[in-house]
């Protein structure tokens, strides 16, 4: 008797909006197009609608604010490529954004035009797809399976055809990884950005994954990363040659066991494309660890950044809650979490902000933080918590870190 015929790959798709909230300023002002502009520092503002609306598409790039004149404890929202180029990246404070891009365009952030802008991409690929996964403003997963002939040449004609149809509606481009699993769909979606598709089998995991360093496995931030390499790992595929015994005992049993199946590209995480969610949160892990006194200046501009990106998810996503917390995790990478439950549910980034404020208070700050993070818990819709609205208490806001 012959042998079964193996079972054909899962398709799954990682989208991610190429620089997203930079490409959708550039909609507004195409002059700027192939420039340096970095979006930060603040949101959009009744004086800048003002300021808007007396600019036109024939205003010339040196009309706008520069980077150079910047003056405060804001941080990069994003930036275009042309701004990537100079190694502005997210996350990063303007004053050292200034110092490496001085010419860039600053722009302050407009978060309800993303929003709109998030909620076209995202109808577009619903009228196409019917299984996917939110993953925030400016990505999806999609299950190619799902779509008749969406495995067709490993997913290629559909994935093309999504990112027409984004263009048409939206005039923004996108870059679309296909894999047989969502760790290797988001590790390709990165492989040919801009505009790319990139499909990637199995059997590709040698040439196209194992070059590739560490770091580029998400979940793998920079400190683990330097742990890595000052054990003498530096690629994925050298992760994958370390035997899974000697992981352990030195990451843990988990965390052990996570990163020997990641390396050899495994993922059994099945799309989630139903479930309410309990909570959101916002986290980040910084380039260096910094210290609560010393770097406060910088703290409270990323403290700031992770609330407003927070309070921007939920309303993206039509949710509001009650329990506002944070999350630390020192040098030593042990964790502490703090949290408060108010008496309403919010949205509002002032809110959040001034909440985990106060948990923050409550959490040791001796040593230096290599991760800081804000979650929002208790979660209902936000048509709910507006019929359960009650007025929040007017407080002073907090100037914490």
């Amino acid at each position: 008797m012959s042998e079964p015929a193996a079972a054909p790959e899962r398709r799954i798709a990682h989208l991610d909006m190429d620089a997203f909230y930079a490409s959708v300023e550039l909609l507004r002002y195409p002059q700027l197009e192939g420039h340096p502009v970095v979006i930060g520092g603040r949101r959009r503002s009744s004086r800048d609608d003002n300021a808007r609306e007396g600019k036109s598409s024939s205003d010339k790039p040196d009309s706008f604010e520069r980077l150079d004149s910047y003056q405060g404890r804001g941080v990069v929202t994003t930036a275009t490529y042309a701004a990537r180029e100079f190694g502005v990246h997210s996350g990063m404070g303007l004053m050292q954004a200034a110092r490496l891009c001085p010419q860039a365009v600053l722009l302050p952030a407009d978060f309800d035009e993303y929003r709109r802008y998030s909620r076209l991409f995202k109808d577009e690929i619903a009228a196409i797809a019917p299984r996917v996964e939110d993953r925030g403003i400016d990505e999806v997963y999609i299950d190619f399976d799902a779509v008749e002939g969406g495995a067709e040449n490993g997913g290629q004609p559909l994935a093309l055809r999504i990112q027409k149809a984004i263009r048409a509606s939206t005039g923004l481009s996108c870059s679309i990884g296909v894999a047989p699993n969502k760790l290797l769909a988001k590790l390709a979606s990165e492989f040919d950005k801009p505009n790319g598709v990139t499909i990637i089998y199995a059997r590709d995991l040698a040439e196209r994954v194992w070059p590739l360093p560490c770091r580029k496995i998400n979940g793998v931030g920079p400190k683990a990363s330097a742990r890595l390499e000052q054990l003498g790992v530096r690629t994925i595929g050298e992760l994958a040659r370390c035997e899974l015994r000697w992981l352990i005992e030195e990451f843990g049993r988990h965390t052990g066991h996570w990163l020997h199946e990641v390396s050899w590209g495994r993922d059994q995480r099945e799309l989630s494309t139903h479930s309410e969610p309990v909570s959101m949160s916002c986290e980040t892990t910084f380039e260096r660890d910094l210290h609560a006194v010393r770097d406060r200046p910088e703290l409270s501009a990323v403290f700031t950044s992770l609330c407003e990106r927070l309070a921007a998810d939920l309303a993206q996503h039509g949710y509001a809650g009650r329990t506002i917390g944070v999350k630390l995790r020192y040098d030593n990478f042990q964790s502490v979490t703090r949290a408060q439950t108010l008496d309403f549910h919010t949205a509002d980034a002032a809110v959040i902000r001034r909440t985990a404020g106060r948990c923050l208070k409550r959490a040791p700050l001796d040593r230096r933080l290599r991760l800081l993070g804000v979650r929002v818990g208790s979660l209902v819709s936000a048509a709910e918590a507006q019929s359960l609205a009650q007025v929040p208490p007017a407080e002073k806001s907090l100037d914490l870190f």
